[in-house]
């Protein structure tokens, strides 16, 4: 009479001690108090189902016994197809298909096949069979998980011999797990944003949701419910119409498809790239390209397709399209507007709208433009100066009287000195020469043209002809002699004052 079936628990022991102990059958028998030919039949039937030890995580006694125990007759039964698991997993991915639906599909082509509880428990077995990075279902075209290789690869300076290491930013799309790879120069956020750009670009579309890890460049603020992201990350993410959704701190299977696809990288690029050497991060990336083709190109055994494949069957159909431009990187700093109603960005200043003064404004900084925001509002627009230690000044943010001071020149100085009188004009010309630029004595002689609200144009020119003698070179100068009276000696005499000159008249001197 043949022996019953083991326990499932029984059936675990004889492949832990095969596979674990490596123990052959015969002394697995003699352990456990069973008949060599049953050990064999349990070992070739777990071969034949693809299990080794440990078993999958997850696998309950069920799984276990239907992958070990398929119901004879109904696999022989031409009427009853086992479903091609690897399809209906790659049709699960797609958005609105549920299991119902596809065993309905299943059941219109095959009348008397399987139930619906059998297909759902034999699809789970098989999941628990398969590489971890295919247990969790992706919508087409809904997720791709970012990320930075641990591994890094040398790039030497031509000219100094330095030899810097290079990240290496790798990327996978959930559904497909098509990998996009771009070399740069550190974790930093500028090169952070670069590498999403060129991601983009690569999968010719924008996902839904960009799954990162919790680096400085992506989140300032790690919170499982409430993440704060980097202002410019998330403006990127705006720009291009995507959603920011960092994973858990220190919970790695919530970007499990890019943690698989980095040790794919640095498998199948680092690895094959180890022993040759690279002068810029652009011959670099050059040599990764064929690589990164190759690997999407490449046929996964799990799925009979290749990365590419289900790219374009799964992701690719339902990604949103591209901005008509590339995101251009910019800044973010938040800075207070100072009495003199300018910022400072980068060593340079640059100004708003004097209302402003001693309010908190954004400055969002681009390679060229500096722009100023005040409450979500744009308050000023510049040019970026290259240079360090500049003023950049627009005339409408100026209030009138300074718009007026800076209306100013030397030439309209001295135009108007020389209306006060010859003196004057000479007392600016000497003022602005001894100064470094001419722009600093303008304070001085617009003092000294303001005296003409007070005083004489004729005094006001004797007093700079008495401060142009004794070297003084001040408006307080000036006003001191002309309050002082000094000014009487330097004075021209009135031509209306002057005796008549004729030669009929005899005049004093013909008297002495």
């Amino acid at each position: 009479m043949p022996t019953g079936r083991l326990t499932m628990r029984r059936i675990r022991d004889v492949l832990r001690l095969k596979f674990a102990q490596g123990l052959s059958e015969r002394a697995i028998a003699s352990s456990l108090g069973l008949g060599k030919g049953s050990v064999g039949t349990y070992l070739r039937r777990a071969r034949d189902a693809g299990l080794g030890w440990p078993l999958p995580e997850g696998l309950d006694d069920d799984s276990l016994e239907l992958l070990l125990f398929p119901n004879a007759s109904d696999v022989a039964d031409p009427d009853r197809p086992v479903p091609d698991w690897a399809v209906i997993d790659q049709e699960l991915r797609k958005r609105g298909v549920t299991r119902m639906l596809l065993w309905q599909e299943y059941r219109a082509q095959h009348p008397h096949g399987f139930g619906y509880t059998w297909f759902c428990t034999h699809f789970d077995a098989w999941k628990g069979r398969v590489r971890p990075s295919m247990r969790q279902t992706h919508v087409g075209g809904e997720k791709v998980f970012v990320d930075f290789s641990g591994d890094t690869i040398e790039i030497v300076d031509p000219a100094t011999g330095e030899v810097k290491a290079a990240k290496l930013f790798v990327a996978a799309m959930g559904a497909s797990s098509y990998t996009y790879a771009l070399a740069v120069a550190s974790e930093g956020l500028e090169d952070w944003i670069a590498a999403h750009v060129g991601m983009f670009a690569y999968l010719g579309g924008v996902p839904k949701v960009v799954v990162p890890d919790n680096l400085k460049s992506a989140v300032i603020k790690p919170d499982r419910y409430d993440p704060g992201l980097n202002r410019t990350y998330a403006e990127m993410a705006g720009y291009y119409g995507t959603a920011i959704l960092p994973a858990r701190v220190r919970k790695p299977k919530d970007k499990a498809k890019v943690e698989v696809a980095v040790q794919v990288a640095q498998r199948w690029i680092l690895a094959r790239l180890r022993n040759r050497r690279f002068f810029s991060l652009a011959e670099l990336n050059t040599a990764i390209r064929p690589l990164l083709d190759e690997l999407n190109m490449r046929v996964m055994r799990d799925y009979g397709a290749s990365r590419a494949d289900l790219f374009a069957t799964l992701d690719r159909p339902n990604l949103q399209p591209l901005p008509a431009d590339p995101y251009v990187f910019a800044r973010w700093k938040r800075a207070r507007v100072a009495p003199d109603y300018h910022i400072e960005v980068d060593r340079c200043w640059y100004s708003v709208p004097f209302n402003l003064i001693r309010q908190d404004v954004d400055a969002r900084v681009t390679h060229a433009t500096v722009e100023i925001f005040h409450r979500g509002k744009r308050v000023a627009s510049h040019l970026r100066d290259p240079g360090r230690r500049s003023h950049v000044t627009a005339a409408e943010h100026m209030p009138s009287a300074h718009r007026r001071y800076a209306e100013w020149s030397a030439t309209r100085i001295l135009n108007s000195a020389a209306k006060l009188g010859p003196s004057v004009a000479a007392f600016c010309d000497i003022v602005m020469q001894d100064r470094p630029h001419p722009e600093q004595g303008f304070r001085t002689c617009l003092g000294v043209l303001s005296l003409a609200k007070s005083f004489e144009p004729r005094r006001i020119d004797a007093a700079c002809r008495r401060a142009v003698a004794i070297k003084a070179r001040s408006v307080a100068s000036i006003r001191s002699i002309l309050k002082t009276g000094l000014d009487q000696a330097f004075l021209e005499p009135d031509p209306e004052e002057l005796p008549l000159q004729h030669r009929n008249i005899r005049g004093q001197n013909y008297y002495h």
